[in-house]
């Protein structure tokens, strides 16, 4: 399909560059970057992966509801 977009200058440079890089056309670079634009939305939607620490308890006193004692003991400070 044919389509008119635009593209700043920059950025347009700089596809053009990387096609001739890499003996690809203009139209497979943009077609390209759109797909892995995509994929990784799509891969980011499920959420962030976050690390799992095994073993480890919260040290005595430590109170997850008091965000500012929490800012202090982080800090260094005692309360």
């Amino acid at each position: 399909m044919r389509t008119t977009v635009k593209i700043d200058d920059s950025l347009l440079v700089e596809a053009k560059t990387r096609a001739a890089a890499s003996g690809r056309t203009l139209n497979q670079v943009v077609e390209d970057a759109l797909r892995a634009a995509f994929a990784r939305r799509d891969a980011g939607a499920g959420g962030a992966d976050l690390p799992v620490v095994r073993g480890g308890r919260l040290m005595p006193g430590i109170d997850l509801d008091d965000s500012a004692a929490l800012l202090d003991l982080m800090d260094g400070r005692d309360r």
